[in-house]
This record gives C-alpha cells, sequence and structure tokens, in this order.
C-alpha cells in the first residue's frame, strides 16, 4: 500500500483532515507515523463514540501507524464523570482498553496509557505550564465545548479551564503526528496546532471523524445533542440487545430532512461503511423489499417519500444488530467488565 492508497483509506473514514497535504506528506516520508486518540472512561460504549473510533484505529493500523489509546482518566475527573471517583474510572478504562483490543484484534497492536501515568512524568507539568503562557483565557473558554460543556461553565471550578490544556500537554507529551478524535474535538486540535506554531514545534495533524446524532435527534454539533453515553434513551449502546436496539429505533426522531437525523446518520456513518448495503423490508403492498448500494441513493429516495420512515427504522434496526451482536455477545461472556458500574451491567 503506498502513501496515496494510505491517505484515500484514511480520508474515507474521515470528515475533516487539517491539513489534507500535510497528512499526505507524513505518509510518504514516515514509514512509522504516531497517532494518538483521548477516550474519557466515563461511560457505557455506545455505537456513536465506539464503532467509528475502532473502524478509524483499525484503518490506521492497517497504514502501518503506531497507535496510541489514552485512557484520560483525569480528564474524566475534571468532567465530573462517575462521580469523580477515580477507582471507578480506572476500573472504566479497563473496560474500554479490554472493548477496543476486541474490535481491533485483527489489525494489530493498540498503545494503551492512563492518563494519570502521563501526568506522573515530572515533565507534563513544565510542558503544560509552557503551553498555559502561549494562551489566553478567553481563548480557553472557547475551547469547552470538546468537554460537552458551554463557555459559562468554566465559572464551575478552575479545573475545567485546565483540560484544554491537558489535551494540548497530551498531544506534546505523546510525541504523535496525527491527534484523532470526533469533530466535537476539533477545537483542541486547533489549540495545539496553534500553540505548536508559536512554539517553533511540528503541528499535529488533525483527523476528524463525524458525531452521530442522539436518537432524540438535533445538531450533531451541539454538545447537549449528539449522541451520549449519559443519555440511554438517546444512544445505542454496544452491549444492547437485539429487541433494545429496534425499541430504540422505533422511537427515535426521524424526520424528512438529513441534518439531526440520527437513523440517517446511522446509515451514513455506520451501515453503509460496514455492510456496504442497506436492505428495507417491507410488505408487497407498500412495494416489497428493496436493496440500496449506495447511501445517496437511500437518502434520495426516503427524502421524497419512497421509503416511509418507519420501514427505514425497522431495517436500520436489523441491520445494526448485525454490527453489534458480536459486542452484545463479547460482553455477556465478560461481565466482570462491568463492575465499575452501580450494581453491574443493567442495560
Amino acid at each position: 500500500m503506498d502513501a496515496f492508497d494510505k491517505f484515500n483509506r484514511i480520508k474515507s473514514r474521515a470528515q475533516e483532515i487539517i491539513v489534507e497535504e500535510e497528512l499526505l506528506s507524513l505518509l510518504s516520508n514516515n514509514e512509522r507515523p504516531r497517532a494518538y486518540i483521548g477516550f474519557e472512561p466515563s461511560g457505557l460504549l455506545h455505537v456513536g463514540n465506539f464503532l467509528l473510533t475502532s473502524s478509524m484505529i483499525n484503518t490506521m493500523l492497517d497504514c502501518n501507524f503506531d497507535v496510541t489509546v489514552l485512557l484520560a482518566d483525569w480528564h474524566a475527573y475534571i468532567n465530573d464523570k462517575l462521580g469523580g471517583d477515580m477507582e471507578r474510572i480506572r476500573q472504566c478504562g479497563e473496560y474500554m482498553r479490554a472493548s477496543f483490543n476486541y474490535a481491533c484484534r485483527e489489525h494489530g497492536n493498540i498503545n494503551f496509557l492512563f492518563a494519570s501515568d502521563l501526568l506522573s512524568k515530572k515533565e507534563y507539568l513544565e510542558e503544560l505550564i509552557r503551553n498555559a503562557k502561549r494562551v489566553s483565557l478567553s481563548r480557553l473558554k472557547r475551547s469547552l465545548t470538546i468537554m460537552g460543556r458551554t463557555e459559562d461553565e468554566a465559572e464551575l471550578d478552575f479545573s475545567k479551564l485546565v483540560y484544554p490544556l491537558m489535551q494540548v500537554t497530551d498531544i506534546f507529551m505523546l510525541d504523535v503526528n496525527v491527534a484523532y478524535a470526533g469533530m466535537d474535538q476539533r477545537r483542541a486540535h486547533m489549540l495545539a496546532r496553534e500553540i505548536a506554531e508559536q512554539s517553533k514545534r511540528a503541528k499535529p495533524i488533525a483527523v476528524h471523524t463525524p458525531i452521530l446524532s442522539s436518537l432524540k435527534g438535533g445538531s450533531r454539533m451541539d454538545p447537549l445533542s449528539k449522541m451520549s453515553k449519559s443519555d440511554p434513551s438517546g444512544a445505542i449502546y454496544l452491549q444492547d440487545d437485539e429487541e433494545t436496539i429496534a425499541s430504540k429505533l422505533r422511537n427515535a426522531f426521524c424526520p424528512k430532512e438529513v441534518e439531526g437525523n440520527p437513523v440517517l446518520d446511522i446509515c451514513k456513518y455506520l451501515i453503509f461503511p460496514e455492510l456496504g448495503s442497506l436492505e428495507i423490508v417491507r410488505s408487497e403492498k407498500h412495494g416489497g423489499n428493496v436493496l440500496f448500494s449506495d447511501y445517496l441513493e437511500l437518502q434520495s429516495s426516503y427524502l421524497r417519500g419512497g421509503v416511509h420512515p418507519l420501514d427505514l427504522k425497522t431495517s436500520v434496526a436489523s441491520a445494526l444488530w448485525k454490527i453489534v451482536k458480536k459486542y452484545h455477545d463479547f460482553y455477556a461472556s465478560n461481565p466482570s467488565l462491568f463492575d465499575w458500574m452501580e450494581g453491574g451491567i443493567t442495560r
């Protein structure tokens, strides 16, 4: 696989690359580039965050990247996750480690590192202070959306303002060429590029995958409207069974438009990339079954009324179960992975 092939494979999974020319140059001149993604151990994994992430990680592994998953335990603590209980946060991190290893086992080995291990290095504080000297308070406040919070929430406690600086410091301490995350982390990566330019060091290339809308609808870029670990009715968890997935999708928001439509999001970003097609199953009196091998054809048919919302939801539920079933079975065989949850696995 040459540099162009690698570039095109990564681009096909990404919504945005900053900057494409930089990534192509990296792939042309570095046989073993380094990439990382930070993941808060803060709750149950769902199809919106995990499937897109593991697919990109697998693509990077196939392209000979050295990939690190930073299990961001202190970041989760700052973000008030799991009651601020660091023991539970670290147990949740082990659940995430096992999940990524399972999803990526056929593509290569991932490096895992807890943020607490990175922060224990004396150089970390020095790097964080240097980075803090190169950014204003107002610029940090604008970055708070990476935490799923508004600028006003910086007033809750000062640690919230440290969070974006920690992400920048993580990138520099890990010495990665590529910082990867969902589009919701864009501001943190742009901050890292700005600080890198000021300090005359190599700017990290940013690769971003899409964000799925909550099943309740709304703009995907609104922190309160994206599919979230903390909202059971708005997310499809990896351990959900077939009946639960079908029930959640039956109740999902599904307007005759593309923006904020979680059912079409699932089709575009999960089903077609993974399965290559979607069969709409319906009775003969409603036109019979129809197979779509291209997402845009499905989208066009749905928008003009050729596919009924209920038929779309039912068919998407069946297709999604084909993708999720292996995780459901994996978790059913490893219930101890959920010891961090109060009462164990309950949904």
